[in-house]
């Protein structure tokens, strides 16, 4: 294999089409073909090889007898093999030579012979389909993402932007703050045993990371912690709540019932809290919330006092970075699409007569 190589080897892998790398050597087998490994189960390991490519000892290249053929053709040719053998097959009996030839799978035909224009016409159908819902994720994913952040759009305002630019230059004054100086309320949740949680709908949070620590959804008359709260389990494990819910006695909440903080600032919070407290606590040496009174986080100043308005600015600004991210991972898939798609077509339209 070569860093900087680029012609594929083809391994018994089920996955990445089969590929396990590339080569700078010559290819010794030509694409627009199928492979398959004779060491496998069944037609997992059949894969349309579009390039030209090296093949390892046990892949078997099935080369087509007929013309015109393309990955539409290739694919319906592979899905009916998958169907064909499933099953069939275990180590004792293996997915061989012998076996691929005495297989037989079901096509559609035309007057006794395949239909190879319903099999195109068929894929490219499909593939229109799976592009309409590419692009109707897309929006729906967007919209999703904007109501939770409560932006209108992911574009950067100028002042964003300035924000950024000074965050990245090291412009931003930065200052100390105590636990206690920002939030009155520091409390430990109560104790709850799993075998005692009634079925309901209030969330309730543990340590641990899965789900963000939310175990269960419990109807218990347990301690009950309002929205736009932080937590911090026993393992420094923090999140923001934008929800009411329960805590366990591993999870101390955070809140200031005398200020409204705004969700970006909490969210500021969050981050800067997570980082004093990382990797200082674990199994040996558990977090209690009243031991955390006096611990510090960094946060942006003006004039000595925690800058409220430049925190929001940079939340803001990261959720539309993190969106757009998204976005733009969207329409590579949609593009990717439609370009295999088109390429598709384009080489019917060749060797169709």
């Amino acid at each position: 294999m070569s860093e900087n190589g680029n012609v594929p080897l083809i391994s018994n892998s089920s996955t990445d089409n089969g590929v396990m790398g590339f080569s700078n050597l010559k290819a010794n087998n030509k694409g627009n073909t199928i492979t398959c490994s004779d060491t496998t189960l069944g037609a997992d390991t059949m894969f349309y090889q579009e390039n030209d490519f090296i093949g390892y000892s046990h892949i078997q290249h099935l080369v087509p007898k007929f013309e015109p053929f393309n990955k539409a053709i290739a694919t319906v040719i592979i899905s009916a093999c998958r169907v064909s053998t499933s099953k069939q097959y275990d180590y004792g009996n293996k997915f061989n030579r012998e076996a691929m030839n005495k297989t037989k799978i079901q096509l559609p035909t035309k007057n006794g012979k395949i239909d190879f224009d319903f099999i195109e016409s068929f894929i490219a159908e499909l593939e229109a389909e799976r592009i309409a819902e590419l692009e109707a994720e897309r929006i729906a994913e967007l919209e999703a993402y904007l109501l939770a952040t409560g932006l209108k759009d992911y574009t950067l305002t100028d002042e964003e932007k300035q924000v950024l630019e000074d965050f990245e230059k090291g412009k931003i004054a930065f200052g100390r703050f105590t636990y206690k100086s920002i939030f009155n309320k520091i409390v430990q949740g109560r104790r709850l045993k799993k075998d005692d949680q009634i079925s309901g709908n209030i969330p309730f949070v543990m340590a641990g990371t899965t789900n963000t620590g939310v175990v269960n959804y419990i109807s218990n008359p347990v301690a009950r912690f309002t929205k736009n709260s932080i937590t911090i389990d026993i393992f420094g494990n923090t999140f923001y709540r934008n929800y009411d819910f329960g805590a366990g006695d591993d999870t101390g909440v955070y809140w200031n019932d005398a200020r409204e903080y705004s969700k970006e600032v909490m969210l500021f919070f969050t981050t800067s809290m997570e980082k004093s407290i990382s990797g200082k606590f674990d199994f040996g040496k558990k977090l209690r919330s009243s031991q955390s009174l006096n611990f510090t986080m960094k946060l942006p100043i003006q004039n000595n006092q925690p800058n409220y308005a430049i925190m929001e600015t940079f939340i803001s600004a990261i959720q539309k970075l993190v969106i757009k991210e998204v976005v733009l991972y969207a329409d590579i898939k949609i593009e990717a699409t439609k370009t295999a798609v088109d390429g598709a077509i384009t080489e019917q339209e060749k060797t169709s007569p």
